[in-house]
This record gives C-alpha cells, sequence and structure tokens, in this order.
C-alpha cells in the first residue's frame, strides 16, 4: 500500500549505500541528491523536481544506493515497494518511456567516461571503428567474427576506400576459419541455462515465431559502431558482449534467455556500444525500431523487464569505471575479479576459493593497464599462492580477501 510520509528540514530519507528497495515521489518540499564523483571524488548535487521519482534505479536493480536523499526544506513524499510501483506504474506508458530515456542515456554516460578514462584510447568514427572491430577479431583468432563484421561493414560503405583492405581481411580470416575444426565452431545450446522465465513467457506465442533468428557459434549479431536499427531477445543459447579497447576485444558480460540486448542504441538514435556475439548456438527474436515503442508501451511486463535490464547494467559499468579510478594496479585487479563473481562470471571451488574463466589479456582490457604490469602484478600473486593460472582459467584461493582489500582502498580512495 503507498504510504505518504512527511520529512523535515534536515531529514536524511536515505544514505548512500543504504539497502532499501523503496521507490518515493516529491509531492512538495525540496528533496536534493548528493553523490560522490567516482572520477574527481567531488560531490554531485541534484534538486528534485516536484512530481519525480527519486531511488527507482537502485530498488528495481537491487543494489544499494548510489546518493544520499536530504531534505532541505520540509517535505511531503509518497514512498512505495517494487511491486507497488510495478502495478502502479507498468500501464502508465508515458511514465515507463521516459524512464527507459532517461536510464538509456545515463547508461551512455557512463560508455563515455570509461572511454575518458582509457585517455590512451582513440576515439574512431563509425568507418574506422567496424574496421578496428574486424582486425581484433582476426587477431584474436575469431575468425567467422571477423568475416561476419567484415559483410557488416561492405554492406554498410559499399564505396568506401577501404574495400580492398576489407575484400582481403574477409577472404583471410574465411580460409582460416575454413581449416579449423567444426568442432570447435559448433557448441551445443543444450546446456543447462538459466533463463528469465518471466520475459520468455510472454514471447511465446506463435505470432512471434516470425521474428525468429537463429546464429551459430562465433556469429556476430550486432557489431559495435554500426547504426542500431533492431534489438534481441534471447530464446536459447547464451550471447557474449564484447568491446573493442586499444586493439582488443574485452569481454563484457554473458546473456542468458529471456534477456534483452541492443535496446539502447534505439532509444537513443545512436550506434552499437558493444559487438553481441553467439556463445554456442543462439536463437533469438529480432524486432525492429519502429514496432520497439509499441512492443514496450503495450506490454507493461516487457517495459518493467527493460527498466530492471537498464538498472542492471548502469550499476556494473559505473563499477567498470570505478575500476579505472583506482590508483592502486593491484587493487585494479582484485576489483576486476570482484567484478565478473558479482556478475555471476566465476565458479565456487570451496569456500573461499574461485574459478574465473579469465585471461591476463582481458584483465589487462578491463583495468587499462599495460600487458607487462598485469602480468608482473599477476605473477606476484601466484608467487604468494593467491592466484592460480592455467591455459583459460584462474583460480582465486581467497575471493573475500581480494574483496575485503577492494572496499579498504575504496573507502580511503578520495
Amino acid at each position: 500500500m503507498l504510504k505518504t510520509v512527511q520529512y523535515n528540514k534536515g531529514s536524511i530519507i536515505y544514505f548512500e549505500n543504504d539497502i532499501d528497495e523503496r521507490i518515493f515521489i516529491l509531492q512538495k518540499g525540496v528533496v536534493i541528491l548528493s553523490s560522490i564523483d567516482i572520477e574527481t571524488g567531488g560531490t554531485n548535487t541534484v534538486q528534485l523536481a516536484t512530481g519525480e521519482f527519486f531511488g527507482a534505479k537502485s530498488a528495481l536493480g537491487h543494489f544499494p544506493r548510489e546518493e544520499t536523499a536530504t531534505v532541505l526544506q520540509d517535505a511531503i513524499v509518497i514512498s512505495m515497494t517494487v511491486q507497488e510501483f510495478e502495478q502502479i506504474f507498468s500501464n502508465n506508458k508515458k511514465v515507463v518511456y521516459k524512464m527507459l530515456r532517461v536510464f538509456s542515456g545515463q547508461l551512455r554516460e557512463y560508455h563515455k567516461k570509461t572511454k575518458s578514462l582509457l585517455a590512451h584510447q582513440r576515439e574512431l568514427n563509425q568507418q574506422d571503428g567496424m574496421l578496428s572491430v574486424a582486425r581484433s577479431f582476426y587477431k584474436d583468432e575469431q575468425h567467422r567474427a571477423c568475416m561476419d563484421v567484415c559483410l557488416k561493414y561492405l554492406k554498410l560503405f559499399p564505396n568506401t576506400n577501404e574495400i580492398e583492405t576489407v575484400a582481403k581481411l574477409y577472404a583471410d580470416a574465411k580460409s582460416l576459419y575454413e581449416r579449423k575444426d567444426k568442432r570447435n565452431q559448433t557448441e551445443s545450446s543444450s546446456r543447462n541455462i538459466s533463463a528469465d522465465t518471466g520475459a520468455l513467457a510472454h514471447f511465446s506465442l506463435p505470432a512471434f515465431e516470425r521474428f525468429q533468428k537463429k546464429y551459430e557459434s562465433g556469429q556476430v549479431i550486432i557489431c559495435e559502431f554500426e547504426p542500431g536499427d533492431s534489438f534481441y531477445l534471447v530464446q536459447s543459447g547464451e550471447v557474449q558482449l564484447v568491446k573493442h579497447v586499444n586493439g582488443s576485444m574485452s569481454k563484457l558480460d554473458i546473456l542468458k534467455p529471456g534477456e534483452f540486448f541492443g535496446e539502447m542504441a534505439i532509444l537513443d538514435n545512436s550506434p552499437r556500444s558493444a559487438t553481441c556475439m553467439a556463445a554456442g548456438a543462439v536463437q533469438c527474436l529480432e524486432f525492429n525500431k519502429e514496432n520497439f515503442k509499441v512492443l514496450v508501451t503495450g506490454n507493461p511486463q516487457i517495459a518493467i523487464i527493460l527498466l530492471k535490464l537498464f538498472c542492471k547494467r548502469i550499476y556494473d559499468q559505473k563499477r567498470r569505471v570505478r575500476i579505472l579510478t583506482i590508483k592502486d594496479p593491484l587493487i585494479r585487479i582484485y576489483d576486476v575479479f570482484c567484478i565478473y563473481d558479482d556478475m555471476g562470471l566465476s565458479m565456487r571451488n570451496a569456500e573461499k576459493s574461485r574459478s574465473f574463466n579469465i585471461k591476463a589479456q582481458d584483465i589487462v582490457q578491463w583495468t587499462g593497464l599495460s600487458a607487462d604490469k598485469v602480468q608482473d602484478e599477476l605473477s606476484k600473486l601466484v608467487s604468494k599462492k593467491k592466484l592460480q593460472i592455467f591455459e583459460n582459467h584462474m583460480v582465486v584461493t581467497n575471493l573475500e580477501e581480494m574483496r575485503h582489500s577492494v572496499e579498504i582502498k575504496m573507502q580511503s580512495h578520495f
């Protein structure tokens, strides 16, 4: 049941880092939101307008509060649970679509901050960016992905001056791809992958069959830098998100059945911010830009799912930015393992030990450190028996110790 709550001047509605899943609407008075800027250490302050929501992002995303809400003048606010928000506002097309656009813009800003912190990374236009992605896939021996990006490039830029370069890159990648053992190119999607059944249930009707697309392992579904004119729902299999960073492809996340991707580009008319590729056999539903708004505003449950998805991605991207602001290189590396664990990309070996499908190059891309520096720090951890390095994975012997070290460092960071 919605509650109307009165707060006196000087009251704190909630503190930054509180665990609190209430959502608020300011009815009367003055409330400000203040937070610490993770880049500068300064304080960011925003004054809320009457009728504005606050606390929604952390509540919907189930993560700690990002700011402190302070009452500057006696205020009246409406307080509700996440469930109450869903029941009352999921049918309010104007509110939901506005929130989607706001969250999309915030996520885009965190992507920009990541680039700005990687100051040595050159800003790329669409043509140069896609060509760099293709070359990076080739360098990483992901030849099927390289071929896909080359084809997308030639379709978008048929009159490019780089046509011979791209054609040769495609031919070389195809030759190497065809030599490979097909067992390495085809993976079963029949593994026990947990799915968001809430999202899948709404798209199980025969009417959606015409939107189905199937992809082979390693195939690129959308490419970073290309224009965004469609978005997707994973029906089966897994989709790997990767981003071009300093000439290599950095792994971001794994999407499972019931999760969406590609929606951000069509909300703010911007190029794709990451590459999404099939990690094994994948089946998706593909929706175009024109029917996105109709689909979202006409399906309240889908709108809520997308809101929660944006909240999660904003939090994850903010964590990535935080890694790049840490001055201590060892703590940066620790935080990479922590965020992989938070994203569900680790396997428990024992009470404190975790196994990570990660390589040194992935850590280089996440931390922005040089390959030599990362290798030096990893070698120290191995010598202290805090880390074991294998061909395709690493084992952290005590993740909680690493997490504790990160928390202490962040408390004194500013």
